[in-house]
């Protein structure tokens, strides 16, 4: 009986493993067939097919190829330095283009994915590249993550990687962290003074982004440092050809001049709001404020009720009004 229980048993192993090797081979079948022919050429063809491809499609712009190339390429191999950076940087470029914000952040933690595990790798140590996507990745993640936007980029900027906008992700993130003696210090060296405003006081590049000056102008006044402030937002009012930047500037340098005791002048700034868009909720709102200040009350509530036809949840002004 044992010898004819063992015989048994040793059939059905043989029929199992004969069944087992066959699926084995059809699933090794199933996934050689799901792999790219690229792939399957082996190693020695990546460095001169793959990646010159993969350089190819960055070059047109195509980064949704590259996106989806490397990614699968990390399938197969998940440390591979070049791979890992490219589908880090394409990530971030697929990200920025997104218009809806869910959308933008899973791109970007791809992308943070990506570079903080290529960062394992020793080609990293010298690679500002790296370390410059990674800070302006954790920007576009808002200000709980500025001090690490703060971090990477300084890496960046300390291995002399000087991409063009580097000062200016570095005073945003310094701002948003509320070192604004910093953040006033990078955009300082965003501006890339080549020309003066000597009427002004102020170095500024004749090139110099109507936002940067905006940007500038505010942490000054975080500092307090109210004289600085209003020159660069003057200046910001004076070159910027968008309505609704020269709309920010103006209604910061009317709250400037409004609590120096200046209220014409805030008066002017407000009521040139108006006159340049039709109307602005909140230049109605701090009219109405001016108003208020001086005294006269109905003039005030009238701003006020404005205020609400333009923006029927104004808190503020629904405050005012009792409402």
């Amino acid at each position: 009986m044992f010898i004819e229980k063992n015989r048994s048993n040793y059939g059905i192993h043989v029929r199992r493993t004969k069944t087992i090797q066959a699926a084995a081979v059809v699933i090794a079948v199933i996934l050689l067939a799901s792999i790219p022919v690229s792939f399957i050429r082996g190693s020695g063809n990546r460095p001169g097919g793959e990646k010159k491809e993969l350089l190819r499609f960055w070059e047109e712009g195509s980064f949704d190829k590259v996106f989806s190339t490397s990614k699968t390429a990390l399938l197969l191999n998940p440390m591979d330095y070049f791979m890992l950076t490219i589908h880090g940087f394409a990530a971030y470029q697929m990200g920025i283009s997104q218009i809806n914000n869910f959308d933008t952040l899973l791109y970007i933690d791809e992308c943070i994915w990506s570079l903080r595990r290529a960062l394992l790798l020793k080609d990293s140590a010298r690679d500002g590249r790296v370390y410059y996507v990674l800070g302006k990745a954790y920007s576009c993640k808002g200000s709980d993550y500025a001090d690490l936007a703060v971090k990477y980029l300084e890496k960046a900027r300390n291995l002399s990687y000087n991409a063009a906008d580097i000062s200016e992700y570095l005073g945003l993130a310094y701002a948003a962290t509320g070192d604004y003696r910093s953040s006033v210090e990078a955009f300082s060296l965003a501006l890339r003074p080549d020309a003066g405003d000597s009427a002004a006081g102020i170095p500024v590049s004749a090139n110099a982004s109507d936002l940067l000056l905006v940007s500038i102008a505010r942490s000054y006044m975080a500092l307090e440092e109210t004289e600085s402030a209003r020159a660069y937002l003057l200046r910001c009012i004076e070159i910027s050809r968008d309505s609704e930047t020269r709309c920010t500037a103006r209604l910061l340098l009317g709250e400037i001049l409004g609590d120096s005791g200046d209220l014409e002048g805030a008066e002017v700034q407000f009521a040139g709001i108006i006159e340049e868009t039709g109307e602005n909720a909140e230049a109605r709102y701090r009219l109405g404020e001016l108003y208020a200040l001086k005294g006269d009350t109905a003039r005030a509530r009238a701003e006020w009720r404005q205020t609400l036809r333009k923006d029927p949840a104004h808190a503020k002004a629904r405050a005012r009004l009792n409402l």
